[in-house]
Order: structure tokens, then C-alpha cells, then sequence
């Protein structure tokens, strides 16, 4: 095969040598082929190439029906098709047709459905346009996606934080999140630069050299003066503690808005269960919806290991640590979709925890769930999460802030605990029985889509667009500037 496009190579180069019309494409650099866009993108390739066979050749290609030479170059490796473009204009036509690059982009790491969403929303940075951006050739971003340097990306969650290398595939660690990493009796400045330090001691880079994206977890929610303060306190104190460390440039964004991104939305309802609190939080073009309201629950995560503790204590069921206890929440426990019905069923189920051993459960599989939706059966005075979440489609609804009213009606889950099987159904029909039919008519609750990882994942569409870090990340003589963007998200 090496040997076939060396042939090929030598006849469309000896095949173009003397025409002088294509002088000026000869001499075009090979190395960066971000620079070559298709010349007629209103016209079909086919066209376009009958329109240059006059003048132009591809050699011995000539004679190939043109899907297959298609297929053909799909054997080359990107920059080795990039190439090609400096040698003719039938060549650099052919090579730069959308149907190729899709080809190579549809092979990368990340989805090509997740590519297309960023590539089309959020290359603009932040405020994100209330429109599509115009969309340069695939070749053009191919090239520049290639050519982004990558980032550290730090979600710093409610329990515990998520850290990693963009171009990775997943995070290749965790810790303890930094709203309490080290002395909580410390200042916020110098926790935040303990934690950081620590994380780029894990990774074993330095500071200086990456970009990173930092997921800030959801706090504050008020839209009141003291909490607007908090939050840009917070926030300051975190771009102070990663310039200090000489970082080169910062791109902090709340963690739900990255998990509205992970979804491919860039606007909806996010529904995030945490550590301590499940959060409902409108988001319209990538902006908290403060003003609206952000509703909060104060149960999470940990509210349903201790329930679920509590009852295979009742059933005298020995457990060393509460490792095991979420351990069998995670992978034994459910939400059922009618909870009266679940009761009369058999639903008895055993799992094997790693130097633990065997442990069944049965009703307290559903149970442990019910709490989201019914505090009250573990001695809690807290709304349901349906009635939270028809509060807040409830204001967005009387808010009037678009015209499109379906924009509040796509409900993301993120967190762990929103893995919980079958909660993401429970959720859609509570919540439409709950609100009027005109309003609950359209929505739909949409999965953790990668799991409790799905900040991590939206942090890591960002880092990878063609336009990072220029378009969503601040320098240190931005910030010293004061010139900086308002990214109070």
C-alpha cells in the first residue's frame, strides 16, 4: 500500500510540475493544513472537480470513480492527506471535502456527536451566542483540535473531586473535594493552593506547562448580594491560588453547567445529587438562571448511605465500614416507578462486597431510593425532588425568558446517586403529574450521561475545541488587568 501511494504521489506531482497555474498551491506550507479551506463549498465535490479537470489532474487517478477514491484516501493518515493539498487543485479540492475529515473526527476518542455539539455552541466561549456559530470546513477543525495543547481538568465535586488529563479518555484520579481538603479552619487561599499543589504532585506535572479547567461545585445559590459575594470570593480565590502557581491560563465554570455540556445541551434544568444536597438548577445559553431560583434539597448522597445503614441495622445485618453500605446502595439499590406496587413484590437480591462478603437485600433495594421522592419515611421535613423540580419548571416557566419554552423542559441528572437505576423515569412521571398538563407537556429527564463522571466529561469538551484556551480561558495579566470577562457563572 506504501509503495501504491508513493507511485501516486510521484505521478500527480510530476503531473502538476508544469502548470504554473498551480505555483502558488505548490508552495503552500505542508506542515499546518488548518490553513486550507474548500474553495466552492456551495458546489458538490463532483462538480467542482469537472470544473478543474481542465486545468488540473490527479495523475492516474483520473479514471477511479471518486466514492472510491474516497475510500482510498481514508487509508492515509490525516497529515499525510493535509499534504496533498499543496499539489494541485483537483487534489486539494478532493482532500478537503467535509465527508473525509468527518470520517477522521468520527474516529477520535470523543464522540462524533459530542465533537459536532461543542464545535457548533461552544467554540465562542463564554457568554455563549444565542445562536449557532458558523461553521468553518472539518478540515480547518480537524487541524486546530489537533493543534490544542490540552488541559488539566480538576471537578471539584460536592464529596469528593475527579482530576485528569484532557486528552485522556476518563479521570485518572480522585480525592477529597477542596471545599474540604486540609484544615477547614484555614483560609480559602491557602487550602485551595495545598489542594492544587497536591493534585499536580499526583499527576506529576508541573503548574506551568497546561492550561486547566476547574469545575466549581454548586454553592451559594441565592441570587442575593451576600451570596454573590461569596461566590466571587470563592472564585477569585481560586484563579489567585493557580496564578500563584504560575499556571498559564484558567477556565473555571460552575459544575453544572458542565454537566448540562456533557449532555450536549446548553440549556435545560440540572438536577444535581451531591454529597450532602441535591440541587435543581435552571441554565439558559451556559448561564445560571439565579434570578429564576435554584432550588435546594438538603438530601444526598450521604443522607441515603445512612438510611440504607440504618436499615440493615434494623434486619441485624453486620457491616465493617460504611464502604460496604455504599457499596451495596450502589450496585443493589433502585428507585421503583410505582412505589406502592414494589412493595408487594419479591425483590429480593445478594451482592458480593470485596472483603466484606455476601450480603441480600430486599425491600430496602427501593427504599433507600423512595427518600428522594418521600424524606418524610426517614424522618426528614424536606420537599420531594419532583416537587423541587416542579417548582423550579414552574418559575422558569412564569419567568418568560424565551420564547422557546423548551428550553427548561430537558431535565439533566448528574451525580453519582442519580446513577440509581430507573430514577430518571420515576422523576419524568412525578414531575408531569405534578405540574398542569400545558406546562408538563415536552419534558423529559435525561440520564447522568457519563455517569458521576459527566462534569469531568463536559470540562473535557471544552479543553478540546478547536478554539481552547483563547475562547474560555483568563491569563494572569487578564486577571491582574481587571479587564477580565464576567464569568461569575
Amino acid at each position: 500500500m506504501s509503495n501504491l501511494f508513493k507511485k501516486v504521489w510521484e505521478s500527480v506531482s510530476n503531473s502538476s510540475r508544469p502548470k504554473k497555474k498551480n505555483s502558488n498551491a505548490s508552495s503552500s506550507s505542508s506542515s499546518d493544513f488548518s490553513s486550507y479551506y474548500t474553495d466552492h463549498p456551495n458546489v458538490s465535490l463532483s462538480n467542482q472537480i469537472i470544473m478543474t479537470n481542465s486545468y488540473s489532474s490527479t495523475g492516474e487517478f483520473d479514471r477511479i470513480p471518486i466514492d472510491v477514491f474516497m475510500l482510498i484516501l481514508k487509508l492515509l493518515r490525516p497529515h499525510e492527506v493535509a499534504k496533498l493539498t499543496a499539489v494541485c487543485k483537483s487534489w486539494k479540492l478532493i482532500v478537503s471535502d467535509n465527508r473525509l475529515w468527518v470520517h477522521y473526527l468520527q474516529n477520535q476518542l470523543v464522540p462524533w456527536d459530542s465533537i459536532f455539539f461543542s464545535e457548533v455552541n461552544l467554540r465562542s466561549g463564554y457568554p455563549l451566542q444565542t445562536y449557532p456559530c458558523q461553521m468553518q470546513s472539518f478540515m480547518h477543525i480537524y487541524g486546530k483540535r489537533a493543534q490544542v495543547p490540552g488541559a488539566i481538568i480538576i471537578d471539584g465535586g460536592s464529596g469528593y473531586c475527579k482530576f485528569g488529563w484532557s486528552k485522556f479518555d476518563s479521570p485518572s484520579g480522585r480525592s477529597a473535594t477542596f471545599l474540604e481538603f486540609g484544615n477547614i479552619e484555614s483560609p480559602m487561599y491557602s487550602r485551595l493552593r495545598h489542594f492544587f499543589s497536591t493534585i499536580y504532585s499526583r499527576m506529576q506535572v508541573k503548574s506551568s506547562t497546561q492550561p486547566i479547567v476547574v469545575s466549581i461545585p454548586i454553592c451559594q445559590y441565592d441570587d442575593t448580594e451576600a451570596a454573590k459575594a461569596a461566590r466571587r470570593q470563592l472564585k477569585e480565590a481560586i484563579y489567585s491560588a493557580l496564578f500563584g502557581m504560575n499556571v498559564p491560563a484558567v477556565c473555571a465554570v460552575s459544575q453544572a453547567t458542565l454537566a448540562l455540556f456533557a449532555a450536549r445541551r446548553t440549556s435545560g434544568i440540572v438536577v444535581n445529587i451531591g454529597f450532602h444536597q441535591t440541587s435543581v438548577v435552571p441554565i439558559l445559553h451556559g448561564k445560571i438562571m439565579r434570578k429564576v431560583g435554584v432550588e435546594s434539597v438538603g438530601v444526598g448522597a450521604l443522607k441515603l448511605t445512612g438510611y440504607l445503614r440504618e436499615q440493615m441495622q434494623q434486619r441485624n445485618l453486620h457491616f465493617d465500614s460504611l464502604y460496604t453500605v455504599r457499596s451495596l446502595k450502589e450496585n443493589l439499590c433502585y428507585v421503583a416507578l410505582d412505589y406502592e406496587a414494589e412493595l408487594g413484590k419479591d425483590t429480593e437480591a445478594s451482592y458480593e462486597v470485596a472483603a466484606a462478603g455476601w450480603f441480600t437485600l430486599n425491600r430496602e433495594r427501593f427504599q433507600t431510593g423512595e427518600i428522594l421522592f418521600q424524606p418524610r419515611i426517614a424522618g426528614m421535613r424536606a420537599m420531594g425532588l419532583h416537587q423541587a423540580v416542579g417548582l423550579c419548571v414552574d418559575h422558569c416557566h412564569g419567568a418568560e425568558l424565551s420564547a422557546d419554552e423548551s428550553w427548561f423542559k430537558t431535565i439533566v441528572l448528574a451525580g453519582g446517586t442519580a446513577c440509581l437505576p430507573g430514577l430518571a423515569e420515576r422523576l419524568e412521571k412525578e414531575v408531569r403529574d405534578h405540574l398542569p398538563p400545558s406546562v408538563a407537556k415536552g419534558i423529559r429527564v435525561i440520564p447522568p450521561p457519563y455517569g458521576a463522571d459527566s462534569a469531568w466529561y463536559g470540562a473535557k469538551l471544552v479543553s478540546n475545541l478547536s478554539t481552547f484556551p483563547n475562547s474560555w480561558c483568563i491569563t494572569k495579566k487578564e486577571f491582574r488587568s481587571k479587564a477580565r470577562r464576567n464569568l461569575i457563572w
